[in-house]
């Protein structure tokens, strides 16, 4: 007989705060959106270099933007269709994403999301087994301190994390 391995599932809201541990990057707002398949995350200025893909979370019309580049040694490209149904070709990388306190290495494809309200989404094959969406209810794991001024840390060391590297802006 094969043993199951029950997982915890947690309850989460359609609006969460969530983090980035391996960037030091903390309490930044995702939408939660069933609907999508994958993850997305707000980025600018991606090069692909001989280091691998090169971007800058958010920009600079963005509070969160720090200036930081990232380097990621190995990435994907993908299609993906938004949601109006267009396709568009993205690349894709995998981070490490903190959830309700549950730390999660996801694919997110990298996108221009400044018209959106949100810089990140969490789609279903990061949520699948992991946790329920209540749609009625934001902010359930995390609550925005709206007088808490948010920032952003990132490790002083160039390498910050197994295969992301962070070069200093000259």
């Amino acid at each position: 007989m094969q043993m199951i391995k029950k997982q915890n599932i947690l309850v989460i809201g359609s609006k969460e705060l969530v983090s980035f541990p391996r960037l030091n990057i903390s309490d930044v707002p995702a939408k939660i959106d069933t609907g999508a398949d994958t993850s997305s995350v707000w980025v600018s200025g991606i090069k692909v270099t001989r280091e691998g893909l090169s971007f800058k979370l958010f920009d600079k019309r963005n509070k969160y933007y720090t200036g930081e580049t990232i380097t990621v040694p190995t990435y994907e490209t993908a299609v993906i269709r938004s949601s109006s149904g267009i396709p568009e070709k993205r690349y894709k990388v995998r981070m490490v994403v903190l959830v309700h306190n549950r730390r999660i290495r996801a694919y997110f494809t990298l996108a221009d999301r400044s018209t959106m309200q949100y810089p990140i989404l969490l789609g279903r094959r990061l949520l699948n087994n992991k946790f329920i969406v209540d749609v009625s209810k934001e902010y359930i794991a995390s609550s925005p301190d709206k007088s808490k001024k948010k920032t952003l840390k990132l490790a002083k060391n160039s390498k910050i994390a197994k295969n992301v590297l962070v070069k200093r802006k000259k």
